[in-house]
């Protein structure tokens, strides 16, 4: 019988003062703030050198139910807070501004208001802003390692979604205001090679989930809550699609990111509403879901290895640069969504028993931070920092090592690995 853990926070991106302050808000996740900022037992060491990878922050759900139109208050969603700039170099200033037109034959399939599917809200940006406050007063205020806002000490890159850019520009306005006056290069992948989602193509990982997705491990968790489902799907309209029906991700998402805006639970026409105590089960289903996918299945490493393989060769050559000195950069910043944060957490082993023993699904905002110190006597070390708390197994290793260690993730000739 699958073993399910729910605690947490999924209804505000500020977390109760009655709990501990890195409490898992799946809203707004735990980062690295100058109130709780560990600094290593090394009081000699200095900091020269930082990789940071994070999650977006919070937006409208990215999974639309059939009817959406009609599961939703009548108010829906509302995104005209902020502008949605996107225009070329040299000319007109031009925004998007979604239109909804109740006239449109298919109006049904989403919801009522100024919102896309996916797309960040005013809450999710101001989540971001003070993501980028606080990044700014552990490595400027406390640290003193970042002593400018700029690209010459700065690199971002993000993925080719519209929500991962303007992260990226809230986390700059976060460190410092000034910002809003600028240009600032984010740099991206092409979408279908993309290594941070991850989005290339790799068949043959694919294969590996499909196998470890067809053993009783993960039938028999989906068997043992079908009366759930059933439930589900007579209430919301996903009867027989298997997108809604192979496992929890879409519940998961719709629920989250109604709840973490204060929007209730969804309620069909007749009345009948998904109820709290199901929200939270579909919850802690998302968890160990996540989890089995990512590190408890039989060869879930050599999947995430495959699928994110690629990114660690990113990772690891960051580092070599840096040991090699032709590194330009004080950060290099990456901004990605909870695919991105899943397979490095795995692959950094902070599903391992020494680390906790499992993972979550990754929240809005979560945070992966990879520092270098300098010690005058003993080199250089590698600390690794999870939503604010060292992770152990990664709390103070040799840098060689830790590039090492990025190297064995690495599928030998990983294109080959994936497609022949």
């Amino acid at each position: 019988m699958t073993s399910l853990n729910h605690t947490g926070v999924y209804s505000s991106s500020i977390t109760p003062t009655d709990l501990p302050w890195n409490t898992y808000n799946y809203c707004n996740a735990p980062h690295v703030n100058v109130h709780h900022y560990p600094e290593p037992k090394d009081s000699e060491a200095t900091l020269v050198y930082v990789n940071t990878v994070i999650r977006h922050h919070k937006r409208t759900p990215d999974n639309l139910y059939p009817n959406e139109r009609f599961l939703n208050t009548a108010s829906g969603w509302n995104c005209e807070d902020f502008l949605q700039q996107d225009y070329g170099s040299g000319t007109a200033q031009v925004y998007h501004e979604t239109i909804i037109p109740e006239w449109h034959p298919f109006a049904s399939q989403i919801w009522t208001g100024t919102c896309d599917a996916g797309q960040l809200t005013r809450e999710g940006l101001e989540d971001a802003i003070q993501h980028g406050k606080d990044f700014w007063s552990v490595y400027h205020g406390k640290l003193g390692f970042l002593e400018h806002v700029n690209t010459a000490d700065i690199y971002i890159r993000t993925s080719t979604e519209v929500r991962t850019h303007q992260v990226a520009g809230a986390i700059l306005y976060g460190m410092d205001p000034s910002t809003v006056t600028q240009r600032w290069p984010v740099y991206t992948q092409p979408e279908n090679i993309d290594s941070l989602v991850p989005s290339y193509g790799c068949p043959n990982a694919n294969a590996i989930r499909a196998a470890y997705q067809s053993v009783p491990a993960w039938t028999d968790h989906l068997a043992q809550h079908q009366d759930l489902q059933n439930r589900l799907d007579t209430m919301l309209g996903t009867a027989g699609l298997s997108a809604w029906n192979s496992w929890y991700d879409h519940f998961f998402d719709t629920f989250t990111s109604r709840t973490c805006h204060g929007h209730p639970l969804p309620c069909n026409s007749t009345g009948m509403c998904v109820s709290q105590e199901d929200a939270n089960t579909v919850f802690a289903l998302g968890d160990w879901e996540y989890n089995y996918i990512w590190n408890a299945a039989q060869n879930a490493s050599t999947y995430t290895s495959l699928t994110f393989g690629v990114f660690f060769i990113e990772l690891s050559q960051n580092f070599k640069r840096f040991q090699s000195g032709r590194e330009t950069h004080k950060l290099r910043f990456y901004v990605g969504h909870d695919g991105t944060m899943i397979r490095l957490a795995a692959a950094l082993g902070l599903g391992n028993v020494e680390n906790g023993g499992r993972l979550r699904w990754p929240a809005m905002g979560s945070e992966i931070i990879m520092e270098v110190w300098h010690d005058k006597r003993d080199g250089e070390f590698v600390r690794v920092i999870h939503e604010g708390t060292p992770v152990p197994s990664l709390e103070w290793i040799p840098l060689g090592d830790f590039t090492d260690f990025l190297d064995g993730v690495i599928p030998e000739d990983i294109y080959k690995a994936c497609t022949q």
